[in-house]
């Protein structure tokens, strides 16, 4: 029995059964990580936009390790040095306004909608709209709050307060609202949606709308947040400002942390009892945060992730002409899909035989979120892999390198 196979029968035996996994991974380093039996991957998830500075950062790595000997938690019953100057950074980053600090993605869009509610109780205001094919987070209400019936399905009744207009049409949001309506929940690319981004006109359109109509703009920066589109936020690239957006995944390098981030509109909506977090803005968590952004900020890796993206987004759009099953390339920065007309799982698979790791989202997207400081010699040898897995799916027979 191969090592895989001893800890597979031990998750089958010990662990619930919520996921399909096929490896077991040991190491990571950099853009690469290591399988228990030796295999080496070029690692294009990413641990789903969560290493945004790479596998093992040194620089986070010894963040962790010289706040993990003086004092992990304590509680939000005391204050810790460096919950402020996280919040300060995020702040000085986005709106100037504040944060609250909290563990998860789910949690953080959790927080979002309590705000919104919060803020809007007094005029009897607690409805959001969302979009359709969005994705929020796994907890009742985010799943609520996603637009997608297979999140929700079987775990009805789903808590009120949550209608879904079409992405990108503005005039499906205008025809949700209601004299409930609080907030209008928006992601700037649709992740687990297919890697759709919104238009200008939407975004803004957005904005403009939520002026009129004296509604809160929240934007979901959980997967495209982090510099992981080419600025700090994906909002930013849109030239406008939400009254509020949750951030996770890339904000911690692996270290479980999830923000709101308010604009001074709405950053004193909470009192002490309204909302809280145990694990919330631990020092080790705020640490890992500071030392990730701090490499981001050293690294120039937003402005990476453009021009990386850039020179990925070329070598796939060039597939499209070669395979008559690849349709479309979309995504903004180092976040990008390749769209299928045929289920993305099995080239999906085929790559990660080949040693690329990807993600098939939305049945026929490959999803792609690479860490933004990837090199671009690693780029070309995904691109070779991609392009060696999409000839064996089309059934084409390469022909053999001269070299």
């Amino acid at each position: 029995m191969s090592k895989t196979e001893q800890v597979t029968e031990m998750y089958k035996k010990y662990v619930m059964n919520t996921y399909a996994q096929k490896r077991v991974m040991v190491k990571g380093k950099g853009s690469k990580v290591w399988d228990i039996d030796g295999g080496v991957y070029l690692d294009f998830v990413a641990g789903i936009s969560v290493l945004n500075v790479g596998h093992s950062h040194p620089k986070v790595v010894a963040a962790i390790k010289t706040q993990v000997e003086k004092l992990t938690h304590c509680s939000n019953l005391y204050f810790n040095e460096s919950q402020p100057k996280l919040a300060q950074k995020l702040s000085e980053l986005s709106m100037n306004g504040k944060c609250f600090f909290c563990n998860s993605g789910a949690e953080a869009n959790e927080g979002l909608i309590k705000l919104a509610r919060l803020w809007g109780h007094d005029a009897g205001k607690y409805h959001v709209i969302t979009m359709k094919s969005s994705f929020h987070g796994r907890t009742l209400a985010t799943a609520a709050a996603t637009g997608q019936t297979k999140i929700q399905k079987g775990f009805e009744p789903m808590p009120e307060g949550f209608s879904y207009a079409e992405f990108n049409d503005l005039e499906s949001v205008k025809a949700q609202i209601t004299d409930k309506t609080a907030a209008i929940l928006v992601e700037a690319v649709q992740g687990e949606g297919g890697i759709i981004p919104a238009t200008k006109e939407f975004m803004t359109g957005i904005r403009k709308l939520c002026d009129e109509k004296k509604l809160l703009m929240l934007c979901d920066e959980v997967q495209c947040g982090m510099g992981r589109t080419g600025k700090w936020f994906g909002f930013q690239n849109y030239g406008i400002e939400p009254d509020a957006f949750s951030l996770a995944k890339g904000l911690g390098s692996g270290y479980p942390i999830g923000a709101v981030v308010a604009s001074p509109k709405l950053s004193d909506i909470f009192k002490p009892g309204n909302h809280a977090s145990t694990f919330g803005g631990t020092p080790l968590a705020c640490e890992a945060a500071l030392a990730t952004i701090a490499v981001i900020e050293e690294e120039k890796l937003c402005e990476a992730a453009g021009r990386s993206g850039e020179l990925f987004k070329e070598g796939l759009e060039a597939m499209i002409e070669t395979y008559e099953h690849v349709k479309e390339v979309r995504g903004m920065g180092m976040m990008l899909g390749v769209v299928l007309d045929a289920p993305a799982k099995e080239v999906v698979d085929i790559m990660a035989g080949m040693g690329l790791l990807a993600l098939a989202t939305a049945e026929n997207v490959i999803r792609f979120l690479p860490p933004l400081n990837v090199k671009d010699n690693e780029i070309e040898e995904a691109l070779d892999i991609m392009d060696d897995a999409m000839a064996q799916w089309h059934g084409i027979e390469k022909e053999e390198s001269a070299e």
